[in-house]
């Protein structure tokens, strides 16, 4: 069993949740054999959809919802989830009081949205960007972590503040 550090992530590996509707369904099966294969992880938790599965056809607020909630709860450190453009399931997930959920397609958003904001939530769009590219990205963000005692902490604050969290 992990334990929690300052910023609600795993001391003893992060454990990630990764998801997406039929949109995105092939960069989500793909990413997640990366993350089985990534030394930082300990836990990977797939929440669907799957090609072959009854869920297939789940709309995107499902998942976006459930893996906020499992951060929100505790259950999971992060979350990488796909659709066609990534919008829709990073506003399901932002749904959730005290999730941050970011749409990224380059490497400078995905590493501000760490370092100026505390994202546990990556959002990518398979419509949008290439596989090779959301593979990168999807690897790079799960390097980097929240400082809570740098400048974007205060920021952060105010909206956990806002949200009661």
């Amino acid at each position: 069993m992990s334990g929690q550090g300052t910023n609600g992530e795993s001391t003893g590996g992060l454990r990630v949740v990764i998801g997406s509707d039929e949109a995105g369904v092939d960069y989500k099966d793909a990413v997640l054999a990366d993350l089985e294969r990534d030394g930082r992880i300990a836990e990977v938790i797939d929440i669907g959809v799957a090609r072959d599965g009854e869920d297939f056809t789940r709309p995107y607020p499902y998942v976006g919802i459930a893996a906020g909630q499992m951060i929100s709860e505790g259950r999971a450190d992060r979350a990488i989830l796909f659709c066609g453009t990534g919008l829709g399931v990073a506003i399901a997930a932002n749904k959730i009081p005290g999730i941050r959920a970011a749409t990224a397609h380059d490497s400078f958003s995905v590493e501000r949205s760490v370092l100026s904001n505390n994202c546990q939530v990556l959002t990518m769009g398979q419509r949008v960007i290439g596989l090779e590219l959301a593979r990168r990205l999807a690897k790079e963000w799960l390097g980097y972590t929240f400082d809570p005692g740098s400048a974007s902490a205060s920021k952060v604050k105010v909206l956990s503040d806002f949200e009661g969290c």
